[in-house]
């Protein structure tokens, strides 16, 4: 990223920390968006390694932690971009959870996983960084281990990295709400 990219992308993060503060975010605890919660969890223990360590990128507060039953999973870290969400994860001191405040772009994984998710963040990843982010998360499966996607509509940008000869798709739907607009997108793959 040049110069100008930074900037921006570090004003991006002072907006997510504002909004965290004002509560802007509480809506991902809302119904509305438990059916795509839900599909995760389940595209989880249909693909999924039993008793799995699993890294959520993008967790914000961790609210996806809240859909998994905490017997059947080994261990659950959460990485996300705001530290006001980082420590709003941490202090709900959730069993099994581990939050930590980092970049993606930058973001190396300290062991690795069967499943990891990209929870509503790959379209924040910078064009020029979307290929080495995949690379090191590919680095970061256990043997049989998943990718879990889930993007808000269409993810122009996104889908092509998974929708190719690196990965096989296990799974892959369209969660909708009543709300004409208001759509995600999950799929879930593996490595070829």
């Amino acid at each position: 990223m040049n110069i100008v990219e930074k900037f921006k992308h570090w004003k991006r993060k002072q907006r997510w920390n504002r909004q965290y503060k004002k509560g802007r975010w509480e809506n991902l605890k809302s119904d509305k968006e438990s059916g795509r919660y839900k599909t995760i969890v389940e595209y989880s223990e249909r693909y999924g390694n039993k008793n799995p360590d699993i890294l959520d990128l993008g967790s914000g507060e961790g609210v996806l932690l809240d859909y998994f039953n905490s017997d059947l999973i080994s261990s659950f870290d959460g990485m996300d971009f705001s530290s006001v969400s980082i420590k709003k994860a941490n202090k709900a001191n959730r069993a099994k959870g581990t939050f930590t405040c980092e970049d993606l772009h930058d973001f190396k994984p300290k062991t690795n996983y069967d499943i990891i998710v990209l929870n509503e963040a790959f379209y924040y990843i910078h064009e020029t960084k979307k290929q080495e982010v995949i690379d090191t998360l590919k680095a970061h499966l256990k043997t049989n281990g998943i990718i879990i996607v889930s993007i808000y509509r269409e993810g122009l940008g996104c889908w092509e990295y998974f929708k190719n000869h690196d990965f096989e798709e296990l799974d892959f739907t369209t969660v909708t709400t009543h709300e004409e607009k208001t759509y995600w997108k999950i799929g879930a793959y593996k490595l070829t």
